[in-house]
């Protein structure tokens, strides 16, 4: 059976931690392995705006010996000039592994039914696992392990980066803290999956209102944008809600000597301060960096799975 990864729960405890001890050794010898020598072919297609995962994606199929041939998302039109389904079909006779960033996460799992071929999602509204494995491998690098850290999310836990966290953060073994204003807050669904996942990890997911409480000596702290790709006619409400999330130096000094996440674009001033993102507790850079690193483990581990 095909694998694919569409959501964080995708790989076990497990294979989570196979992947990101890949990501480890490809970060330490960037050039030495190379799993889609062939080359093998690797198609992208980015309907919503990318810089670090497009970037990311070329940089690391390249790497790893394989070609990368980006698919105009417009010309292409999956879903409208043709159906998902035949364009499954057809890049899945032409490629050997498709990642694709789109909104909708059903169209994802249609494209996995029908391709044949790993597919990868590069973000959806719905998730990010790739800048999840990216945010482990960077927490891991500067904190020596996962299991047992306290995590807090701070900001919209509602967004795909807050329903991956609950899923990849459960699954690592951490114990999230989810805080932001209400009517914002994390998929039922998704909250009880991440729960389930965690009973089994020794993790836990936790939702807490008050943002200084959800910074309280926490390992690792985490912000996103505030206004989403899609929900730009939310922003003005946004930004009188969210206020109180804001990752400023007073409401880091109550996590001590944690370290700071931001997956990017930042806005300075909004949901993190430049004294923060640019300041000595920030990993922003490196986790930007690891997106490289961790997708090579996954493209790897999939190709070598995709017959399994």
């Amino acid at each position: 059976m095909t694998r694919h990864l569409l959501r964080d729960d995708d790989l076990s405890p497990a294979e989570q931690a196979e992947i990101l001890a890949l990501a480890a050794r490809y970060k330490a010898a960037p050039y030495e392995h190379h799993p889609l020598a062939g080359p093998v072919t690797v198609a992208t297609i980015y309907d919503r705006p990318t810089l670090r995962t497009q970037l990311s994606f070329a940089a690391g199929v390249a790497e790893l010996g394989g070609h990368e041939f980006a698919i105009d998302a417009g010309l292409a039109a999956a879903g409208t000039r043709e159906s998902i389904a035949d364009v499954a079909r057809v890049v899945g006779r032409q490629a050997g592994i498709l990642v694709w960033r789109t909104p909708e996460q059903a169209d994802l799992e249609e494209m996995a039914e029908h391709a044949g071929i790993p597919v990868v999602n590069a973000l959806s509204d719905d998730f990010h696992p790739c800048q999840l494995l990216a945010d482990l491998q960077t927490i891991a690098e500067h904190k020596g392990t996962l299991a047992g850290l306290t995590v807090t999310f701070l900001g919209d836990a509602g967004c795909n980066m807050g329903h991956s966290w609950v899923l990849a953060g459960a699954t690592a073994g951490v114990h999230l803290r989810l805080s932001g204003p209400a009517g914002h807050g994390v998929d039922p669904e998704i909250l009880a999956r991440g729960r389930e996942i965690a009973g089994t990890t020794g993790g836990s997911v936790e939702l807490v209102d008050d943002p200084v409480a959800a910074v309280q000596g926490a390992d690792v702290v985490i912000t996103d944008t505030w206004v989403s790709m899609g929900r730009e006619e939310e922003r003005a409400e946004r930004l009188a809600t969210f206020g109180p999330w804001s990752l400023t130096p007073e409401l880091l000094a109550h996590a001590a000597d944690a370290i700071v996440l931001h997956c990017l674009p930042a806005y300075r001033g909004l949901e993190i301060a430049a004294e923060v993102i640019d300041g000595p507790q920030s990993v922003v850079w490196d986790e930007a960096e690891n997106r490289r690193h961790a997708q090579k483990a996954l493209l790897a581990w999939l190709w070598e799975r995709r017959s399994a």
